[in-house]
């Protein structure tokens, strides 16, 4: 890679944004995950309670995304992203002043989707700036924002502690963001080659195609399975292993940086040796490793195991979207929205699947055995379709037949 071609080929301060835009807000999307051992105790939630707590933002985000989305579409990314800064403001300032029953708690876990639909305008915002041999590595450098998590899951449940109030750690939460405002407002900039923007019957169009829910359904697995993780995870750690929410936040975060860090390295192996062959190992591993975590070992075999199927999920975000270009090039801005909000949906359903199943039968282990069943089945769907995706749009072991997808990734 050309550095000073790249630096050269886009705008910086947009590119910068961005990532900014992006990495504030994703630690505000999953602000709920470690706090929510400290809220469950203020009112005596139970596990399915906990889980429905910290699944709802996940919801709310995937719905916005569409929404922000259509803005982007219609008034660009810029002033979408100035607009879901302010709004992202609202939910932290209810939580900060007014969450004092679960009904307003539950109101703020849902509108911090708002944070969460930042992909829907972050993306383009960098995307739009770069030529195709570059996009590949402007869209890591802004998609790298899911490392956000990690800020969450390791300041959140200190700063409530310190101040004795949970409520404090939204007001905290808003100083990012207004400084996030400020600077999202001076450095980024449109890009002058806006695409037109689509019509429902584009969408429509996208949806007809059976390989438009293919890709939903292997991204609800993957990114839904970071992002349900990344937020339950400081609930599993306090509740099986009893360890205080300070402690849960910081094993949680240890997982966080394995998917966080892996999805750029997911698309760059997906090149080398085909989406296809990744998505099927990595779902294979995953499946493997939650098995073992369904027994529930010690902390230190748990921990590892999770580092690996977080690391493997991760990976699998940038290879799904290694292939997505290759079949919807000249959709990709269609597709990349409708398969995003159905990575939000799988992380709003992961939480509620161990939570609903902790309270039923008392322990973990089935809802592990579940999302073991769940990767297992997709490996069965990769192998069934890959016949027929490598018959008409794809080569040997998912190598794209055309020059290279890596520009086309943009907006994923």
């Amino acid at each position: 890679m050309d550095t000073k071609s790249f630096l050269q080929s886009g705008h910086k301060g947009s590119l910068f944004s961005s990532f900014l835009y992006f990495d504030i807000s994703f630690m505000v999307w999953v602000l709920l995950g470690p706090l929510a051992v400290i809220i469950s105790k203020d009112f005596n939630l139970n596990a399915a309670q906990i889980a429905n707590l910290v699944a709802l933002p996940v919801l709310g985000g995937s719905i916005l995304r569409l929404v922000l989305g259509f803005m982007t579409d219609r008034i660009g990314p810029k002033l979408t992203g100035q607009i879901g800064l302010g709004l992202t403001l609202v939910p932290l300032f209810v939580g900060w002043q007014f969450a004092t029953s679960m009904t307003e708690i539950y109101f703020v876990a849902l509108m911090l989707g708002i944070a969460g639909a930042s992909f829907a305008a972050a993306l383009p915002l960098a995307s739009r700036w770069y030529p195709p041999q570059h996009q590949g590595l402007a869209m890591g450098i802004a998609g790298a924002g899911n490392s956000g998590t990690i800020f969450a899951t390791l300041f959140a449940n200190r700063l409530a502690q310190h101040y004795g109030d949970w409520h404090v750690v939204f007001g905290i939460a808003m100083i990012p963001i207004v400084i996030t405002f400020i600077v999202f407002s001076i450095m980024a900039k449109d890009s002058p080659n806006q695409p037109a923007p689509k019509k429902l019957v584009d969408y429509g169009n996208v949806l007809k195609q059976k390989d438009s829910w293919l890709f939903c359904i292997l991204y609800s697995v993957t990114f839904g399975g970071f992002v349900g993780m990344s937020t339950y995870l400081t609930i599993f750690f306090n509740s099986q292993y009893g360890l205080a929410p300070i402690q849960a936040a910081d094993f949680t975060t240890i997982c966080v940086i394995g998917g966080s860090f892996f999805r750029p390295v997911g698309g760059w192996l997906a090149d080398k040796i085909g989406g296809i062959r990744m998505l099927m190992v990595l779902y294979s591993v995953v499946a493997v490793m939650m098995v073992g975590i369904s027994t529930l070992p010690s902390l230190t075999m748990t921990t590892i195991m999770l580092f690996i199927a977080m690391m493997c999920l991760g990976a699998g975000n940038g290879s799904v979207f290694q292939l997505i270009p290759q079949r919807f090039g000249a959709e990709i801005g269609i597709i990349t929205g409708i398969v995003g909000a159905a990575g939000g949906l799988g992380g709003f359903f992961l939480p509620k699947i161990l939570g609903n199943l902790k309270l039923s039968t008392g322990s973990f282990t089935s809802g592990f055995m579940v999302l073991s069943v769940i990767a297992i089945a997709s490996v069965i769907l990769v192998a069934v379709v890959q016949t027929q995706w490598k018959r008409t749009w794809i080569g040997e072991g998912g190598k794209a037949k055309i020059a290279s997808g890596e520009g086309l990734r943009a907006e994923a």
